[in-house]
């Protein structure tokens, strides 16, 4: 037995090794990044100046390249501060740097923004913006020339006054077209917002057990640039909900794309895809709804991956201090179990509050890891709490397979590593080196961009365009053997929490310097194949067709090394 201890001894410490050579470096001033998120607060703690700001990365202009949008809030009517406060644009130039195009591409619509999810919903070939707000959300067209036009009225959107937060592109139907699922949050209002006190004697932020819930609505394309709120005929109407977070997954691998909903202090629901047009709402009878002792938990951010390879899609999901992560495994015959409380990604996610949330490859080993943005909503919570703090570090765990995970934070940079009031985080490759980067945004603070340096592992990017699917590839599933290692992802919007990451996929390749076989499994049912396809190039796929295009990384990482 000795041996196999020394043999997980190794593995721990070359997992560490490996983690202290790559370093997420920030270069949000360096990039041309210069935004501070308003999120109105003047002293009156109004509940949704708590939640915001998203983020997300959408290559509008298809120059290949992600630019940047940062969502944000608006002064309180009646007490400007600011001077006004509109979402950011940020166009990537290339070169590490961004320009900030807001009013140039007509993005400058003042709102009190919360969340953003990006997609082409009338696959005329350039990704649109949807953005959640408070009150009116709002669609914006990208017109393909470089400018964005606001068509919610036009599209049959325009209405609903709601605390909209988090939103997802998904074809439920299956017809080639995206439909919109939007997150609500409760019924809040400036009138009717009510006084909470933590110690006693000061007013602090109420918790939404204080507040009615609200029910996402579901939104049907109908393919002539309007939509239909579907949200009772598909059976997804539920006022009880409290939604912050959205994943489209498959969960039980019908083919058909299921929707997540990650619920503060009520039970989480997964709505399963009935092929009908219609939704079977399983949270907690497939068991995400509670954790292991039957608590309705305060779930932020969510995310669907799978981790270990089993085939099958898991979850994660941020929750409050005091509750750890939930990572539940997937068991591939309809049920989850979280393995949290038996991990160190339980342990170390117990006292921090989690909110933007993903599984990426950061370091291109070929296995899912899983990162986590924290930021405590209270600035005062350390009087009551002493464990708990209101800034707080992010958490990185590097994914060291048979499900193992290891928490590497400190070891990536102590930029990185410091204390934030976080809520969003999306990632893409901003440079075409292969690796991805991370996008990360703070409650009433600054955006920071974080570059990922020191990999020396390959990688392979995915763009998919569809023809009879929507043009995004949004639900395929691409497939990647080499050598004995086969993995696969999903193309997907939304997850994390009120953010969006690039819609091209990165596969991790280790040393391998090809990817020997890969599948895509269209929406449509057509299946592409291909073979022998090299590493270090990003690759666009489309649908019928095999490649179609390629080019080599820009700055291609050094030679690679075997890592597991």
């Amino acid at each position: 037995m000795r041996w196999l201890f020394a043999l997980a001894c190794s593995l721990l410490l070359a997992g560490a090794a490996h983690a202290q050579r790559i370093q997420f470096r920030d270069i949000t001033a360096k990039a041309g990044i210069h935004f501070t998120h308003n999120n109105g607060a003047f002293g009156k703690k109004f509940l949704p100046e708590t939640m915001g700001p998203g983020c997300a990365f959408i290559d509008y202009d298809n120059d290949g390249w992600p630019d940047i949008v940062l969502v944000n809030g608006e002064d309180w009517p009646g007490h400007a501060k600011s001077g006004g406060t509109t979402l950011k644009m940020y166009h990537n130039n290339h070169d590490g740097t961004f320009t900030d195009v807001t009013r140039k591409t007509g993005l400058a619509v003042p709102m009190y923004g919360l969340g953003v999810t990006v997609g082409d919903y009338d696959n005329d070939g350039f990704d649109d913006l949807f953005i959640t707000a408070l009150g009116q959300s709002h669609l914006f067209h990208n017109n393909g020339n470089g400018t964005f036009t606001d068509a919610t009225k036009a599209a049959g959107l325009w209405g609903p006054s709601e605390f909209s937060t988090s939103a997802a592109w998904v074809d439920y139907d299956r017809d080639g077209r995206l439909d919109l699922v939007v997150a609500n949050y409760v019924q809040w209002s400036e009138k009717g917002d009510l006084y909470c006190t933590l110690d006693g004697a000061h007013k602090s932020y109420c918790t939404p057990e204080s507040y009615k819930g609200s029910s996402a609505r579901l939104w049907r394309n109908l393919g002539n640039g309007k939509f239909e709120d579907t949200t009772q005929k598909a059976n997804f109407y539920d006022p009880t909900s409290k939604s912050l977070g959205v994943a489209i997954l498959d969960s039980n691998g019908d083919g058909w794309p299921d929707i997540l909903l990650a619920n503060d202090t009520q039970p989480n629901k997964l709505y399963l895809n009935k092929h009908d047009g219609t939704f079977e709402e399983k949270g907690i009878s497939t068991g995400i709804g509670f954790s292991e002792d039957g608590v309705a938990r305060a779930g932020m951010g969510v995310d669907a991956g799978d981790y270990d390879r089993s085939g099958h899609p898991s979850i994660i999901i941020t929750n409050f201090a005091n509750q750890m992560l939930s990572l539940y495994h997937n068991e591939g015959n309809g049920l989850f179990v979280d393995e949290a409380p038996r991990s160190e990604v339980g342990r170390a996610t117990l006292v921090t509050l989690g909110f933007g949330c993903f599984f990426f490859d950061y370091d291109n080993d070929g296995w899912a890891d899983i990162f986590v943005a924290d930021g405590h909503i209270e600035n005062e919570i350390e009087r009551v709490q002493k464990r708990v703090t209101y800034a707080e570090p992010p958490h990185v765990f590097r994914n060291l397979g048979a499900g193992k995970f290891q928490e590497v934070t400190e070891s990536l940079g102590a930029a990185f590593a410091s204390p934030k009031v976080a809520r969003g985080a999306a990632y893409a490759d901003i440079d075409d080196d292969g690796a991805l980067d991370v996008l990360l945004t703070t409650n009433g603070g600054v955006a920071h961009l974080f570059h990922s340096e020191g990999g020396t592992n390959h990688s392979l990017r995915v763009k998919l365009v569809g023809t009879k699917s929507n043009r995004d590839g949004i639900g395929a599933v691409v497939r990647v053997t080499s050598g004995k290692d086969q993995q696969w992802q999903m193309v997907h919007s939304g997850s994390s929490y009120l953010s969006q990451s690039e819609l091209v996929l990165t596969f991790g390749l280790g040393a391998a310097d090809q990817a020997d076989a890969m599948e895509v499994h269209w929406r449509s049912g057509q299946v592409d194949k291909l073979s022998n396809v090299p590493a270090s190039q990003t690759v666009t796929i489309q649908e019928g067709k095999g490649i179609v295009a390629s080019h080599a990384y820009t700055k291609p990482r050094a030679t690679s090394e075997k890592i597991k």
